[in-house]
């Protein structure tokens, strides 16, 4: 069974799955973390999201992730949570950001008016930013609706799973700076 951590054991990070609720931050923690470590960085909502906001097919997000998890070392960013099993499968560490609603609710308004109409890196060709009112209400009601189920995932995933919890940006901030300081003390 995976144990929910706060602080890294400093073991090689291979294979990375950074999941949380919208809004929380994750795709920039990837970013970040793919500088860092040079790991190749997927993005599920950008391998699952048609154009005009369609959505693949369960059976095809099986196969992009069972695809993807069969490399070496790789970074993905998304939730999904009815296919996580596939990357707990290979993973060896899980950033879970478990932020306050307000917080991802506030972030995901900002990236709507900061973003309208212009599609980010990090979702679907022809999918540009909008306001969803469905998705804000997914936001608000992730800790309630999702959260448990990604509590009860990890409790069941395999052990030697390291699970970094974050529960506010200043402890992932915190992370990366920590990381960036050890890759130089490596380098040096």
């Amino acid at each position: 069974m995976a144990k929910i951590k706060a602080s890294g054991s400093g073991k090689a990070m291979k294979r990375i799955v950074v999941i949380g609720c919208s809004g929380s931050g994750k795709s920039t923690f990837s970013r970040k973390l793919q500088q860092l470590t040079g790991h190749p960085l997927h993005h599920l909502d950008k391998l699952y999201w048609l154009p005009d906001w369609e959505l693949c097919s369960d059976a095809e997000q099986d196969r992009i992730q069972k695809e993807l998890v069969k490399e070496d070392r790789w970074i993905i960013d998304g939730n999904y949570q009815r296919s996580l099993p596939i990357r707990l499968e290979r993973v060896d560490t899980v950033f879970f950001f478990d932020y306050p609603r307000r917080l991802c609710l506030y972030r995901a308004l900002k990236r709507v008016v900061l973003n309208r109409k212009v599609t980010r890196p990090d979702m679907g060709e022809g999918c540009p930013e909008r306001f969803d009112w469905e998705f804000m209400k997914f936001i608000w009601n992730f800790n309630k609706n999702n959260r448990p189920g990604l509590i009860a995932l990890f409790d069941q995933a395999p052990a030697g799973i390291e699970i970094q919890h974050f529960r506010r940006p200043r402890e992932a901030a915190y992370y990366l700076r920590a990381l960036e300081e050890q890759k130089e003390e490596e380098a040096a």
